[in-house]
């Protein structure tokens, strides 16, 4: 990839999930992709242009990319660390990053270079293409954070956010923890109006939209695994809390 070499290297993809398989489309022209995923037939992942490989296979490549939910991080860290060679640069996808950056950091060889990044968008907000998509790259381990960097703004036209695990987390407890937590209400309170509806509220379900598909642990990830979404969350329910009952006082006065 160009962001270690003049000429493509082989990119170990451990995870063909939804986002596994979004990574790989576009990562195709740039690398030799193998990729290793128990749950899905070798013969999908040949389907989309990658040679399927074993876990030993996938770890083995110069970069390794995890595309794994941060639920069973820990168990792929500890699977893949055998296989790995040094000087190797392991990346993760994952929707938080101070307790991925965690996991790596305390499980990877310490020969092996760490990049956190998250990318701030998913299957349904890239069909039309990555340019202008912005991501989030978190050094963690070794100096090539700026160099994948490059690479993902040069190549796939993205806008790169470097950023700290921690500076990420703490602006995403808002702007995805309330994004998905909202979205799950409104999913809850279906069937919506669809005929008579304003512009307004047909941004709102767009957004909706957007992330309802999302795999249960991408919501999980969010709400639980982030160690600022719950304050988060407490002050969105205390302010809600507190409009519901201004409404309830003025409803009351009104009837006296």
């Amino acid at each position: 990839m160009p962001f270690l070499l003049d000429t493509p290297v082989s990119v170990g993809l451990i995870g063909f999930g939804a986002f596994g398989r979004l990574v790989a489309a576009h990562l195709a022209p740039h690398a030799d992709l193998r990729v290793h995923d128990p749950f899905v037939p070798s013969g999908v992942i040949a389907e989309a242009g990658a040679v399927p490989a074993t876990l030993a296979e996938a770890a083995a490549c110069p970069v390794v990319i995890l595309a794994t939910p941060v639920s069973t991080l820990a168990a792929v860290v500890e699977g893949v660390t055998p296989h790995l060679r040094p000087g190797a640069l392991v990346l993760d996808v994952g929707s938080v990053k101070v307790r991925p950056a965690e996991i790596m950091r305390a499980g990877l060889p310490i020969d092996v270079d760490i990049v956190a990044t998250h990318p701030l968008f998913g299957p349904q907000s890239a069909r039309d293409g990555l340019r202008g998509l912005k991501i989030a790259v978190c050094p963690v381990r070794g100096e090539r954070a700026r160099r994948v960097g490059a690479f993902l703004r040069r190549a796939l036209g993205l806008t790169v956010i470097l950023t700290t695990p921690e500076a990420h987390d703490r602006e995403a407890a808002a702007v995805q923890g309330l994004t998905h937590l909202i979205a799950k209400v409104l999913v809850a309170m279906e069937p919506l109006p669809t005929r008579m509806t304003t512009r307004s509220f047909d941004l709102v379900m767009q957004a909706v939209g957007m992330v309802r598909h999302d795999a249960p642990e991408v919501y999980h990830a969010i709400e639980r695994e982030n160690p600022f979404s719950a304050e988060v969350r407490r002050r969105f329910f205390d302010l809600a809390a507190a409009m519901n009952a201004e409404l309830g006082e003025g409803a009351s006065r009104r009837e006296a």
